[in-house]
């Protein structure tokens, strides 16, 4: 999932005409000898937290259909989860970062939401929406300057990117649908006797049921003549 976040966020830079103009999209954690390697415009787009997301986190099990509308697979609710990004702009002049840096901003701060179009992976196979949030405040994030630090870095003009994306639970396989009717077989309580053959009831379809299934309407025999109490069966 957070490789697929990644691909979103390329995709989206890269449609703003960074790549175009020569600017690299990377992911890499700015260090101090990472900067010191740059030779080309770059946009910097660094993970620095992951944590999920626990007010979102539901319960039960939603089905998996196959093409012919059957269940084959039951799976878990996705789990929630908070990507927090830093995002830089690397280039020989300050001013240089600033435009490229103006021109993420911009790009991101225009949408909400990664677009669906750019999904990729689990994230478009699960169709919920990727919430985007540029800027926000950070409540439970490190902070900028802690991140530069531990980075080993000095502190640079940065934006704070925040994406949640689900992690899609695990799936169970599902047993075949039933196929056959119900069937019971009883037996005398004696040693040694062979088994009595077994009884269907209501129904005697077993390969197809029809088109309304076992729950359609069957033919309904007429029920015995009861014998009434002190007499004789009229």
């Amino acid at each position: 999932m957070i490789h697929e976040a990644d691909e979103a966020l390329r995709g989206l830079l890269a449609e703003s005409g960074l790549e175009a103009s020569g600017v690299e999209i990377v992911f890499d954690a700015p260090t101090r000898d990472w900067a010191a390697r740059r030779n080309a415009p770059t946009v910097c787009v660094f993970l620095y937290d992951i944590r999920e997301d626990a007010a979102r986190r539901g319960s039960g099990a939603g089905e998996v259909h196959d093409e012919d509308g059957h269940v084959v697979a039951r799976r878990a609710p996705p789990r929630w989860f908070e990507l927090t990004f830093l995002v830089t702009a690397w280039a020989s002049r300050p001013q240089d970062e600033h435009r490229l840096l103006s021109q993420v901003l911009a790009t991101l701060v225009a949408v909400d939401a990664l677009p669906q179009r750019l999904l990729t992976g689990s994230l478009a196979e699960l169709g919920m929406t990727v919430d985007l949030d540029t800027g926000g405040a950070q409540l439970d994030a490190p902070a900028a300057a802690d991140v530069w630090s531990a980075l080993g870095g000095e502190l640079k003009a940065s934006l704070s990117v925040r994406v949640r994306a689900p992690l899609a639970g695990v799936s169970r396989a599902a047993a075949p649908p039933v196929t056959e009717g119900l069937v019971v077989r009883s037996a005398a309580r004696q040693e040694g006797a062979d088994p009595v053959p077994g009884r269907r009831l209501r129904y005697k379809e077993v390969d197809d049921p029809g088109p309304e299934g076992f729950a359609g309407p069957r033919e309904r025999h007429p029920a015995p003549a009861r014998r009434r109490r002190g007499g004789r069966q009229p």
